[in-house]
C-alpha cells in the first residue's frame, strides 16, 4: 500500500515553505460536503493533503463539522495516515500554555455528532482500545524534539461538545478522572479515521488551563488567541520537518490498515448495492473483496 499523509487543522498551517503547485480541490462525498476544499501541497517527493477543520474562515462550530465527509474526502485523495492538530485546554498544572501534547487515549463526552460510517444496514464494530498510532506519535515527537518544542508523549483527551467552554465543576470533574487535556474536535474524528482504516495521531496545542484553574469569572479569549498564534508558528515548523523526514512505515503491530477484516458483522447477502457504494471509499477494500468472505 502506498502511504500518503493528510493533515487536519487550522488554515495557518498550510502556508509552508518549499511547496509547489498548491491545489484546492472540491471533493464530493456520500456524507455531504467536507469543511472545505482539500488542499494538496506538492513537495520534492511527497504530496501532502490538508483540510481546514472549521473551514478557511473558521465558520464551522465543533458540533457542526461534517467529520464523516472530511475523512471520506481525505481517503478519496489516497490519504492513509492523518495527523490532527488542534487547540486544547490543559487539565494538568505542568502542561502549561505552549505545550504540545501527543494523545494516546480519549474520553468522548460529545452527544450530538454522527460518530460512525456504519449506522445503516452494514454494521461494523471497530476496536478503539488503541485509537492513535504509535508510529505517527513517534514521528511527531522526533520533529518536536528537533525543534525544541515542549511536548508530552502520551495523554488522555476529553472531547466535549462545545462551542462553549466547561463550567468549573465540569472542568474539575474531568481533572479528577486523570485526563490531561480537553478539546472539542478530535471526537468522532479519531473514531471515523479508524473505521476508514486510516492511522491517526492527535497533536494537542495547549492554549489555556481550562476553567478549573481560573480565579476570574471566565477564560480570557484574547490570551487564548495570542497563545494559539504562537502555537501555530511552532506547528508549522513541526509539520515542515515531518514532511522533510517523512516515514509512514508500520513498525509495530498496528493493524489499522486492515482492521475491517473482522469488524464487519453484517452478512454480505444482506447488504444492498446502494449501501455498499456509499461505503465504497472508506470500506471498499473489504466490501468488494470476495476473498474476505
Amino acid at each position: 500500500m502506498k502511504k500518503k499523509l493528510g493533515i487536519i487543522g487550522g488554515s495557518g498551517l498550510y502556508d509552508l515553505d518549499g511547496s509547489i503547485k498548491p491545489i484546492w480541490e472540491t471533493i464530493d462525498t456520500p456524507w455531504g460536503k467536507p469543511s472545505d476544499q482539500v488542499l494538496t501541497l506538492k513537495f520534492m517527493t511527497h504530496d501532502i493533503c490538508f483540510i481546514p477543520r472549521h473551514g478557511r474562515n473558521h465558520t464551522i462550530s465543533p458540533s457542526n463539522i461534517n467529520y464523516r465527509a472530511n475523512i471520506d474526502a481525505l481517503k478519496q485523495k489516497g490519504v492513509t495516515d492523518i495527523i490532527s492538530i488542534s487547540a486544547v485546554g490543559s487539565l494538568k498544572e505542568e502542561l502549561s500554555p505552549g505545550y504540545f501534547v501527543l494523545v494516546d487515549q480519549f474520553i468522548d463526552m460529545t452527544t450530538h455528532r454522527k460518530k460512525t460510517f456504519y449506522d445503516e444496514e452494514i454494521i461494523a464494530h471497530v476496536s478503539m482500545a488503541h485509537p492513535t498510532s504509535i508510529d505517527l506519535i513517534d514521528l511527531c515527537c522526533k520533529s518536536l524534539k528537533k525543534q525544541n518544542i515542549k511536548y508530552k508523549k502520551g495523554a488522555t483527551y476529553v472531547a466535549i461538545e462545545g462551542p462553549h467552554f466547561s463550567s468549573k465543576a465540569e472542568s474539575n470533574l474531568y481533572k479528577s478522572w486523570g485526563a490531561d487535556i480537553i478539546g472539542m474536535t478530535n471526537m468522532p474524528e479519531a473514531k471515523l479515521a479508524k473505521e476508514a482504516e486510516m492511522r491517526y495521531c492527535t497533536v494537542g496545542m495547549v492554549t489555556d488551563y481550562d476553567s478549573w484553574r481560573f480565579k476570574d469569572d471566565h477564560i480570557d479569549i484574547d490570551s487564548i488567541l495570542k497563545t494559539l498564534s504562537g502555537n501555530t508558528i511552532l506547528a508549522k515548523k513541526m509539520v515542515k520537518d515531518i514532511i522533510d523526514n517523512l516515514d509512514l512505515s508500520v513498525n509495530g503491530n498496528d493493524d489499522t490498515h486492515r482492521c475491517l477484516d473482522t469488524a464487519i458483522i453484517t452478512p454480505r447477502d444482506k447488504m444492498t448495492e446502494k449501501t455498499m457504494n456509499k461505503l465504497k471509499t472508506v470500506a471498499g477494500r473489504v466490501l468488494f473483496n470476495k476473498n474476505l468472505d
